[in-house]
């Protein structure tokens, strides 16, 4: 999936039928100013609520009509973290942080819902992109645990923590470490605040931590260590001069990705404790 089409964007997508388009309705705009949010009861409140996401719809609807919208029989809000515009056979999904943008952006969501060119869409993908939208917090999914687990994470917060004593001075922050079945092509990752979840966490591939051994799953820690220090220290994550050179003085290669040439072993068995 290209970056674009994460983004919900279907630029080979066949232009949508040509269709009426309606007029602007003051009826709606008077539904959604007499809509009551604050009902008692729980029932009657998403009531109100579905209510009122209703006469928003509409309203935005009206307003991408009035601007050009043709082909659309339906526009719908939706609050999600990646998508911000996409289509779906003649319903056109808007994230609702829309709903107040100004008329060039309106006129760039049009022109992405009926343009015959890539090129007009890629154009209204950039201004659609560009403006700011409040994003929903991230979900991370917990994977489940596994028999030998508890024994893994405790030598990885171990070796997070003498590390850190080593070669950080003890400034780096006590996270979680947690091991990843999911992972096809990287060792490890280091998230920080908010990009998956509230708090920063490292999480290590799980088959490279069993079969790697400790000196390449060492290597691997002390790499998302140093991404955590950028992160710490106000820098940017990436592996640029600054992460080389942390990466050099800690005593690990300064990639994103490298091969593993350590012997394969059936477990990793040794403890952290006598090893360092």
């Amino acid at each position: 999936m290209t970056p674009l089409e994460q983004l919900g964007f279907d630029l080979d997508a066949a232009p949508v039928p040509m269709a009426h388009a309606d007029a602007h309705s003051d009826a709606h705009a008077n539904a959604l100013a007499h809509v009551r949010t604050d009902a008692a009861g729980p029932n009657k409140s998403r009531s109100s609520s579905t209510v009122a996401r209703r006469a928003q719809s509409a309203l935005l609807r009206d307003r991408l009509h009035a601007l050009g919208l043709h082909g659309v029989d339906a526009v719908v809000l939706m609050r999600t973290r990646r998508v911000m515009v996409s289509m779906a056979g003649n319903t056109l999904r808007v994230h609702e942080g829309f709903l107040d943008a100004p008329e060039p952006v309106l006129r760039a969501i049009v022109t992405f819902a009926t343009a015959r060119t890539r090129a007009a869409r890629m154009q209204a993908r950039d201004v659609i992109v560009g403006h700011p939208v409040d994003r929903p917090p991230p979900k991370r999914r917990a994977e489940p645990s596994r028999p030998g687990d508890t024994s893994l994470l405790a030598q990885l917060r171990f070796a997070h923590a003498e590390f850190n004593r080593r070669h950080f001075g003890g400034t780096l922050r006590a996270l979680p470490i947690k091991l990843s079945g999911r992972m096809s092509t990287r060792l490890g990752h280091y998230s920080p605040p908010g990009e998956d979840g509230p708090e920063a966490e490292i999480v290590l591939n799980r088959r490279h931590v069993q079969r790697d051994g400790w000196d390449e799953v060492a290597h691997t820690l002390l790499h998302e260590m140093v991404h955590q220090w950028q992160q710490e220290t106000g820098r940017p994550l990436d592996h640029g001069p600054e992460f080389r050179r942390k990466a050099r003085e800690v005593g690990v290669t300064p990639r994103a990705r490298r091969p593993v040439d350590a012997p394969r072993a059936p477990r990793w068995l040794a403890t952290v404790a006598s090893l360092l």
